[in-house]
């Protein structure tokens, strides 16, 4: 029974100790020199690289509140791993992505982990790293479909999940009758593509309720606030909204309290940490969590097992790992927000 091994108990305490002391650096290497233990035994012990790593990343644009958060958990669980961590901001365009992706791939590193802004937009310069031998872990939306391009491992959430549990939550709440809008992030990015297919799959399945809109704002606040002042003038009538992220929510949700139309239900997905706070207060009705931490610091795991361990895609590590989150209501807010200010989700 769990918790009855006591065996398994003092080696999950030893493994805890053994993780603090490597986040010491050098003070745990002078510890563990006067117990006997090297620090290429702690290292051993811990995945950890003895010599340090350098890791190229790149998400979507730091901007976005999502984005951002991965970077701050890419960091931490850097320290941890004795990597280095350099960002290539994508600056949620394109092509600036791809002309940071094209300088990254003119340098050399141990492993770089990407968060693609758009499908098939840096797949030439990413099979470029691959044939140089370098491991390449795609975070949350795909760089190409998996069976064009050989990366390491592809990290992200289930996002027709995501989209289809926000959308009942709206549905439930209005009766499963009314107008509803849609606020997609960028078209060409395939979690968007995802959360967009779980809202169609609910929304099919109610008869009553009308979808006014599904207009992209692109991740960007600016173009999400444009497009509600639009509807907000077109619509008398709009009783629920589903974002693609938080962060188009809670713009939205500024200018629907300065049109006094905050009697419309909103649902995000990220469940970062302004709308887990929305949620609590009653301004937001639902989020999900989209593990920006569970993802980017799980990219640096899969990168130093792949070059310390060996381990080797699509035996070591599955071809795509499923990170998952759960939808974000009062009664599980304050333990969510406590994992992400420690980079556990």
């Amino acid at each position: 029974m769990p918790g009855t091994d006591k065996g398994m108990d003092k080696a999950s305490t030893t493994r805890r100790d053994l993780l603090q002391m490597a986040a010491a650096g050098g003070a745990a290497a002078g510890l563990f020199g006067g117990m006997g233990m090297t620090t290429s035994a702690l290292a051993a012990e811990m995945g950890r690289s003895e010599k340090p790593l350098k890791a190229a990343f790149s998400n979507a644009g730091l901007q976005a509140t999502w984005c951002a958060q991965g970077k701050q958990a890419a960091e931490f669980w850097g320290k941890l791993f004795n990597v280095e961590v350099t960002w290539f901001d994508g600056q949620l365009d394109a092509v600036k992505q791809r002309a940071a992706i094209d300088n990254m791939a003119s340098q050399k590193w141990d492993f770089v982990a990407i968060q693609a802004f758009g499908i098939g937009t840096l797949t030439q310069p990413v099979q470029k790293m691959i044939d140089a031998g370098t491991p390449v872990i795609d975070m949350d939306t795909l760089i190409a479909p998996l069976d064009q391009i050989n990366v390491h491992s592809f990290l992200a959430p289930d996002n027709e999940f995501m989209g289809a549990s926000v959308t009942q939550a709206l549905c439930n709440a209005i009766g499963g009758k009314g107008k509803v809008i849609m606020t997609q992030g960028a078209l060409g990015h395939t979690g968007a593509q995802g959360r967009a297919k779980g809202f169609n799959s609910v929304i099919k399945q109610f008869p009553n309720i009308e979808v006014l809109d599904t207009q992209p704002a692109d991740w960007d606040v600016s173009k999400t606030a444009r497009l509600w002042e639009t509807y907000l003038t077109k619509y008398s009538q709009i009783d629920a909204a589903f974002f693609h992220n938080d962060d188009m929510a809670l713009a939205a949700y500024n200018i629907m309290k300065a049109r006094n139309r905050t009697n419309i239900l909103i649902g995000g997905v990220d469940a970062m940490p302004p709308a887990i706070q929305a949620v609590s207060e009653g301004r937001m009705f639902a989020t999900v969590r989209n593990p920006s931490c569970r993802i980017h610091g799980g990219a640096i795991v899969a990168g130093v097992a792949a070059v310390v361990g060996g381990e080797k895609s699509g035996q070591g590590i599955p071809k795509n790992v499923v990170t998952d989150g759960p939808v974000v209501t009062k009664a599980n807010a304050a333990g969510m927000q406590w994992m992400e200010d420690h980079f556990l989700i």
